[in-house]
C-alpha cells in the first residue's frame, strides 16, 4: 500500500465527503415524540410514580419500560439524534425541558399507573406550543 496525501490523491480520485446531517432542533425532537405517541394513541403507557418527591439524582435515573419516554428511546430516528435511553434524566436532556414539562408528560399524579399514549402526545404538544 502506498500511503499520499488528500492533494494526491484528488488528482487520481474523486474525493468527497458527506456533509453532516443537520440535527434536529428541539420543537423537531418534540414533534418527532409526538409523532411515535400518535401512531398508537390508543396504547397504555406505563407513568413514572412520584417525580416530584425524588432528589435530583434518582429523579434523573427513573425510568419505566413501556412508558412514553421508552416510545422516544425505542426510535433509531431521535436514538441517532443522541437520546440514550429512557431515564427521565436522559430525556430531560436531550428534549430540553424543565421538570415540570417532564413531570406534566409523564408522573402518574396526573392520570394514575396507567395513560393513553394520546394523553402524553397532548402534554408533549403543550409543551412544543408553550402551554406546559
Amino acid at each position: 500500500m502506498r500511503h499520499q496525501t488528500l492533494d494526491q490523491l484528488q488528482t487520481v480520485a474523486e474525493i468527497g465527503s458527506d456533509p453532516p446531517r443537520p440535527s434536529m432542533t428541539r420543537e423537531q425532537r418534540l414533534a418527532r415524540w409526538v409523532e411515535l405517541l400518535e401512531q398508537r394513541s390508543d396504547r397504555s403507557l406505563m407513568a413514572l410514580a412520584g417525580t416530584e418527591y425524588q432528589p435530583p439524582a434518582i429523579r434523573d435515573a427513573m425510568c419505566s419500560r413501556g412508558s412514553a419516554l421508552t416510545v422516544a428511546a425505542d426510535d433509531p430516528i431521535l436514538s441517532a439524534e443522541g437520546l440514550k435511553d429512557d431515564t427521565y434524566g436522559e430525556a430531560k436532556r436531550f428534549f430540553d425541558v424543565s421538570d415540570e414539562q417532564l413531570h406534566a408528560i409523564v408522573c402518574y399524579c396526573h392520570v394514575g399507573a396507567l395513560m393513553p399514549a394520546s394523553r402524553a402526545a397532548q402534554m408533549v404538544r403543550g409543551v412544543i406550543a408553550g402551554r406546559c
